[in-house]
């Protein structure tokens, strides 16, 4: 009989992506073993932004549970987006994005990727001067 997979339990804990915010250690090949995917609560302090990146070969869906968030994506980062509590957010895979969180309260949002790495395919780019500028003093954030 071939081995018999289980399933997984995971309760706790939570690290700093490289992109920016807190995540919770969700789903993923760390956490789980998971192989193809991976599920993870991102919690985005009021007035932070993440810093610009991509999902190399992989792509992204996110859920927004609360707050609001505003995604500079595309080439160049000149695309823009404002999302509210019950959007859902589709990132094709390797398309540059940056979530700002400039408004008054924690945006908190489930993301879920194809990759089943927490950090592996991340890869950060340089945060065009124009949108640096129109985003003033916002911290990245982390922590």
């Amino acid at each position: 009989m071939a081995d018999q997979k289980q399933c997984s339990v995971v309760r706790t804990g939570q690290y700093e992506g490289i992109q920016g915010g807190t995540f919770g250690a969700g789903i993923s090949a760390q956490s789980a073993g998971a192989e193809r995917l991976c599920l993870h609560r991102l919690v985005m302090p009021a007035g932070t932004r993440g810093r610009p990146h991509l999902h190399e070969g992989h792509e992204s869906a996110i859920f927004i549970q609360s707050g609001q968030v505003e995604v500079w994506h595309g080439e160049g980062l000149a695309e823009h987006v404002v999302l509210h509590a019950g959007d859902y957010l589709h990132i094709p895979a390797d398309t540059p994005h940056m979530p700002v969180n400039s408004g008054t309260e924690d945006m908190v949002c489930l993301v879920a990727r194809t990759d089943p790495d927490e950090q592996e395919g991340v890869r950060l780019l340089d945060l065009p001067a124009w949108l640096g500028t129109r985003l003033g003093s916002l911290s990245v954030g982390v922590g």
